[in-house]
């Protein structure tokens, strides 16, 4: 049985596809990822160095190292997720292939 599609509803397949397609690429933008990652662990580090006992402290010579790495993480982190709200990924204009994959 064969099923005949208009071309309407082939543009609107095709339309669907790139919306999918470019909902894919924001959400495995690698700087999400990595931003992501660095507030997390940035909290935890920095939860981390304000609870630091005075014998820690003391172990690294009077710096309260956790606490300063954490927030150069937490800093890290936003300055990535600051850097992918303000400029995006846009995918790519339809019937443009990517450098090395095969044309069809």
């Amino acid at each position: 049985m064969s099923e005949f599609y208009s071309e309407k509803d082939v543009q609107r397949e095709v339309t669907d596809l790139e919306g999918k397609s470019a909902t894919a690429a924001k959400l495995f933008d690698i700087r999400r990822i990595i931003g992501g990652l660095f507030v997390i662990y940035g909290v935890i580090v920095t939860i981390a160095g304000l609870t630091a006992s005075d014998a820690d402290i003391d172990k690294a010579e009077g710096v309260n190292i956790n606490l300063w790495t954490g927030l150069g993480m937490l800093v890290l982190g936003l300055f990535f997720l600051a850097w992918l709200k303000l400029r995006p990924v846009a995918p790519p204009p339809p019937g443009v292939v990517p450098e090395g994959e095969p044309r069809e």
